[in-house]
């Protein structure tokens, strides 16, 4: 029987191959209920080679130091916050420490407004619930608590999404490594290996602000954009690369050109200047931080593939790179042109990124 095809594999799975490979040359001593030891961990994130010749890719491009902290601090009994502007690949690294510290990165809890405190405790089969009254086959295990009864390290997106009530939940299970279940007169206890990891980002900030004593219990670990234009364009080409092969996409891969365009768009526009610093600039008011080029990137790579002759234009670009730039019509759409008529015009190797831009206008 042949398995369904899914549009994202996890990342246990699409790195399985590399995930064996550390552990099969991992010599070192693991912390209880880990796969591997924190300096695989780290390997597996920054890449490298290993002893028997095989390459670990990278799959966090930047400061190794932030990562080592990242991963020391799992190994302790206090929580890991990853914090920084949207786009700076807190949930990817988020995914990716726990598939290889867990070697399961499913564990996971959306945060929004209106994410309950079941949702981190425990819930209840209510039809049970009725018929048994409350019993441990009526219970209903959240992500939290599964990752508590088997030593495995939970994940929390967007943490300051959640209600201060419901964050606050946090505080027990966190301090006191358990989770009470009154009404069954019992509680779990985590077993080692147990951590979480959560993500927020500094757009939220004064949204819902974490309490001063759950703050206590996480060290912050904040991911900056790329420091410079070719380690986001080495970011860009391979989640690119990544997402063609995923999608099987009938296009050629895009020029490095293009991705650099792209890529000095979006820094110009969000630092508010040139990247020679002559000229100052208004930003939109998105973030368009790196996840949104490499979303650029992807669309007009589909745009190619399925609406052109496969490779990638400046026609197929303007559409993706003005829908990730405008996102309030009115505002945004000033400063644009105005970008447009003061950097990208004198440009002479972007008169084609002009022109298409200017005809969607």
């Amino acid at each position: 029987m042949t398995s369904t095809p899914v549009l994202r594999h996890h990342a246990e799975n699409l790195f399985a191959t590399e995930l064996e490979e550390l552990r099969k040359a991992d010599s070192g001593r693991r912390p209880e209920g880990w796969h591997m030891t924190p300096q695989s961990v780290v390997t597996y994130l920054i890449g490298g080679a290993l002893s028997n010749g095989f390459t670990i890719t990278p799959k966090y491009i930047g400061n190794r130091r932030l990562m080592e902290i990242a991963v020391a601090t799992l190994t302790t009994d206090r929580a890991l916050l990853l914090y920084g502007l949207p786009g700076t690949a807190k949930s990817w690294v988020s995914e990716h420490l726990s598939a290889a510290i867990s070697g399961d990165s499913t564990l996971l809890i959306q945060g929004t407004a209106g994410t309950s405190e079941e949702a981190i405790r425990y819930g209840w089969n209510y039809a049970r619930l009725l018929a048994e009254g409350p019993s441990e086959n009526a219970l209903v295990a959240s992500p939290m608590m599964r990752a508590m009864q088997t030593g495995k390290i939970a994940r929390i997106e967007e943490l300051t999404r959640m209600g201060a009530d419901v964050q606050d939940t946090l505080i027990t299970i966190l301090s006191e490594k358990s989770l009470p279940i009154p009404e069954l007169n019992t509680e779990v206890q985590a077993v080692r290996g147990f951590n979480l990891i959560a993500t927020a980002n500094n757009r939220d900030k004064g949204v819902n602000d974490l309490s001063a004593a759950l703050k206590r219990r996480f060290n912050t670990v904040i991911l900056p954009v790329p420091d410079t234009l070719e380690e986001e364009m080495d970011i860009v080409r391979q989640r690119v690369a990544s997402y063609s092969k995923t999608m099987e996409l009938p296009a050629e891969p895009p020029a490095a050109e293009e991705i650099r365009r792209v890529v000095t768009i979006f820094r110009e526009l969000r630092s508010g200047a040139t990247l020679d610093g002559k000229a100052k600039l208004k930003s939109p008011s998105g973030s368009l931080s790196t996840a949104e080029a490499i979303s650029v990137m992807n669309n007009s790579l589909s745009m190619a593939a399925y609406f052109g002759d496969g490779q990638m234009k400046a026609t197929d670009l303007a559409s993706s790179i003005l829908g990730a730039v405008v996102k309030d019509p009115v505002q945004d759409k000033i400063v644009w042109k105005e970008y447009l008529e003061t950097v990208v015009k004198p440009r002479d190797e972007w008169k084609d990124i002009y022109r298409a831009c200017k005809d969607l206008d």
